[in-house]
């Protein structure tokens, strides 16, 4: 039965099991799985739920799902490994790899603004439709073209989807192909189960989300607003499905690449992409590391409406969006409650996916199983 709890629980750790079971009786979950990794070894790999209610089919080990802005580590991750290689430094700006971002003063832009949300692009000025989402040649000559915000290096304005396509492209330039062909090396490396673009293949293990959003994005009169507003209305609605509404289970969604919002994995891949950063030289430098998971932005942020702190792509463990007990800990909420991270001082690395999205990063149900799996650690 799809809402019964199956899978692997170690010894010592059964509150985790018991809180991930809580979550579907009292907390909304209709379909997920956690994956824990300690010190190497997999102490918690649970399903429960519904992979798609509306067909019955049940939630197993290799279900994946839309993790929305968990993805944005990894593409950040595809993009570090470039400058690891030496073929672009943090440093460098954005426009010696690609000449046609120095327009409209981004001239200066270096990679490291662009990693830690300071590029000042969140939102793209030119009206974009549904149909040019799925030509990554569109997106990007768009987001080169558009004029900034705010001076790059000024404020801190999180990328919510743009993000995907500017350290993509990054990544496209220094590689050759899109973004997905990157990550697909990666993460066979570790045996990681995460994708950015999925075949026909793996789109029939993928779940159903139920994005529960009362919004229309069609019906904004985006001409109506101005400033700050307007450009918030734009990050999340410009082109109209760019975060996903209306988009999310279709073919042409899963296929794509966007890869700040429709990254899929399972729980497993993202605990493994997470220990594989925990194992020095694995997947990044010790060094590149230490310094992608330090601040290197933070302020109020005029498009999440508080205040931010931000790595090269990873999120610091914050009060407000804690990460274990560890002040070490980095990772990355993805809309809905998604999150993989890792915590270098326990030697813990996690993942948590699921289907039944409330467009929020925090969720009741991520932070039970964490603070389940540090009253046992």
């Amino acid at each position: 039965m799809g809402d019964k709890i199956s899978g692997f629980c170690a010894p010592g750790l059964e509150g985790v099991r018991e809180a991930f079971r809580e979550n579907f009786a009292s907390r909304g979950e209709v379909g997920a799985a956690v994956c824990i990794i300690h010190r190497g070894d997999v102490v918690v790999d649970l399903v429960g739920g519904w992979a798609d209610p509306i067909e019955h089919v049940a939630w197993t080990p290799d279900t994946l799902v839309d993790i929305y802005s968990a993805g944005k580590a990894i593409i950040a991750l595809a993009a570090l490994r470039q400058v690891d290689q030496g073929l672009i430094g943090l440093d460098d700006a954005v426009a010696s790899l690609w000449p046609e971002y120095a327009v409209a003063q981004k001239g200066a832009t270096t990679v490291r603004q662009a990693l830690s949300h300071l590029a000042g692009v969140p939102a793209v000025r030119e009206r974009l439709f549904d149909v040019d989402l799925f030509d990554w040649e569109r997106m990007t000559s768009a987001l080169a073209a558009t004029s900034p915000w705010a001076s790059p290096g000024d404020r801190v304005m999180y990328h919510t989807n743009t993000y995907g396509h500017l350290i993509g492209e990054i990544v496209r330039r220094c590689t050759g192909d899109l973004p997905g062909v990157e990550i697909a090396s990666f993460a066979s490396a570790v045996q990681a189960d995460v994708h950015v673009g999925l075949s026909p293949a793996d789109q029939l293990r993928c779940a159903r989300v139920d994005f529960a959003s009362s919004v229309d994005p069609h019906t904004i009169d985006l001409d109506a607003l101005r400033g700050d507003a307007q450009m918030v209305a734009l990050s999340y609605f410009n082109p109209p499905g760019y975060s996903s509404i209306g988009l999310v289970n279709t073919r042409q969604w899963r296929s794509a690449q966007v890869p700040s919002t429709n990254g899929h994995a399972t729980a497993a891949g993202l605990a493994r992409i997470y220990q594989g950063l925990l194992s020095p030289g694995l997947l990044l430098s010790e060094e590149l590391l230490a310094e992608a998971v330090r601040p290197q932005s933070a302020g109020v942020c005029p498009v999440l409406g508080e205040e931010v702190v931000f790595g090269l792509g990873f999120v610091p463990t914050s009060k407000r969006r804690r990460m274990g007990t560890s002040s070490t800990s980095f990772g990355h909420f993805g809309t809905g409650g998604a999150l993989g991270f890792a915590d270098p001082e326990h030697q813990i690395a996690f993942g948590y996916v699921m289907n039944h999205v409330i467009p929020r990063w925090q969720s009741t149900r991520n932070r039970a199983l964490i603070d389940a799996l540090y009253a046992e650690i």
